[in-house]
């Protein structure tokens, strides 16, 4: 295993080294093998006793360099100046199998400089929603950070309730943050700010390096990326719940998990953080958002670039994440193109699904494996106005040059069987707790393969039970 921490190397006046707080008694949950043998910590490499002491805290691999990040951000819509790793350790940057270096992250390894009074610590329940969530989305195809591994110790940690600690070892290209331009233009560090732009065009970025103004390219390609992220979130039912700036990666891939859920019965402006009084982080609300955040991101980059390139930068952001949005949903309605009535077609059928109450991600599956149209009526329900759209969508669909078995493959390779639904995790966190791990180690095999059904799994696929309407998720962690 072979590191080079360019960030340690880069910016040394904008971290704060130390090592981990290690994890009392720990034991492994789960680890993500594949993940590890990409990052060259096979078992040939590296014994799983030696691997449980690295990512429960307890010791470092020769060549890390464990430090605390600092940037600031927008929390809730406010600046914050205070921000940093307040629980979470960059333990270094690995070379990997393509080449690359990629972040070693442990979140959950005690206080830093920037916790700001709070402990340092995360609990077992949210490093299990962070662990397989980042696996979840890594399977859907949406961009996300990893999980190498997740560790639980015997440490209290006193929140609503005292629960366990526990470490999850979060793995991804960078933990570059919005936050992290936001901290050098409003702290007024103008060098250090075109050092960190330079620095992520050399290393993430290297295609701007060829276009005539590269902080202009870079900055079109967050715009970009952010867009098709969040395009992507709304055409799966994924809602992240803590959109502050702060949280929001240059890579345009999900990142900092919190209260996240994925949608269950379909509801425009669904709230998933039980703390979002005014619902500014709803399901609806993440495109705008995306947009408000790109604008906290230009204001920090105004002494970069002009007025007029922002601004043209930051237009790009609504007609890309359509175009990406409709090319997603295109495909889940198993359109071979986009026509004009298509649009309608669409809006009608999310305005049944919320009137019905409808499971968003299993209309979609339905939709993928039948046309039978009495099929159809028993799921929507047997009304003139449900009739009316599943003619019109029969329509659409049997017009088209493709066989209906065609059809339903390509709809099926986009529209998944399972998801994380917000029940599972917490049977799973539940039996956890209890010290029964067989539930996240189930659901992480699970979710490797979202798109087909597996034996003896199909009860995973089930509408969400009624006593699920009432979890409440909240950003304590």
């Amino acid at each position: 295993m072979h590191f080079n921490n360019l960030y340690y190397q880069t910016f040394p006046n904008h971290y704060h080294s130390q090592m981990p707080m290690a994890l009392a008694n720990p034991m492994l949950v789960c680890k993500n093998q594949e993940l590890a043998n990409f990052l060259g910590l096979s078992e040939q490499r590296i014994r799983d006793a030696d691997f449980l002491q690295v990512f429960s805290g307890q010791a470092v691999i020769e060549g890390m360099q464990p430090l605390a990040q600092k940037y600031t951000g927008h929390q809730f819509g406010y600046y914050n100046p205070d921000l940093g790793d307040g629980r979470g350790l960059l333990l270094g940057e690995v070379i990997a199998e393509d080449g690359l270096n990629w972040d070693l992250h442990l979140k959950g390894a005690g206080p830093t400089p920037y916790s700001r009074g709070g402990d340092g610590r995360a609990v077992l329940r949210s490093s299990i929603r962070e662990f397989l969530a980042c696996e979840a989305l890594h399977y859907l195809g949406i961009p996300s950070s990893r999980a190498l591994a997740l560790t639980v110790g015997e440490n209290p940690v006193y929140r609503e309730t005292q629960e366990q600690a526990a470490i999850c070892t979060r793995v991804c290209r960078s933990h570059i943050r919005f936050g992290h331009f936001e901290y050098l233009f409003h702290s007024k560090q103008t060098d250090e700010l075109k050092k960190l732009v330079d620095f992520c065009i050399a290393h993430y970025f290297t295609e701007c390096l060829a276009e005539p103004k590269p902080e202009l390219a870079f900055f079109r390609q967050i715009v970009i990326r952010t867009a098709q992220l969040i395009a992507k979130w709304q055409a799966y039912g994924f809602c992240h719940g803590v959109m502050n700036s702060d949280n929001m990666s240059i890579l345009g891939i999900t990142f900092d998990f919190g209260p996240y859920a994925f949608l269950d019965a379909y509801q425009e402006n669904f709230i998933c953080n039980h703390s979002d009084h005014s619902g500014r982080y709803a399901f609806n609300r993440q495109p705008s958002i995306g947009l408000w955040n790109l604008n906290c991101l230009a204001h920090a980059f105004s002494g970069i670039l002009s007025i007029d390139e922002l601004k043209a930068a930051l237009q790009e952001y609504e007609p890309e994440f359509l175009v990406h949005y409709r090319d997603l949903m295109q495909q889940k309605l198993g359109l071979t193109d986009w026509q004009p009535q298509d649009q309608p077609l669409l809006g009608q059928l999310l305005d049944l699904m919320q009137q019905h109450q409808l499971d968003f991600t299993n209309t979609f599956r339905l939709l993928s494996e039948t046309d039978e149209q009495a099929e159809l009526m028993a799921w929507f329900g047997a009304t003139e106005q449900n009739m009316a759209w599943i003619n019109a969508y029969l329509r659409r669909v049997n017009q088209q040059d493709i066989s209906a078995d065609e059809r339903f493959k390509c709809m099926q390779k986009v529209n998944p069987n399972y998801i994380l639904r917000n029940y599972l995790a917490q049977n799973a966190i539940e039996a956890a707790e209890k010290g029964d791990f067989s539930q996240v180690n189930e659901l992480f095999e699970l979710l490797k393969n979202p798109f087909t059904t597996q034996k003896d799994k199909q009860h995973f696929a089930d509408n969400a039970p009624q006593w699920a309407q009432q979890l409440e998720i909240s950003c304590s962690s």
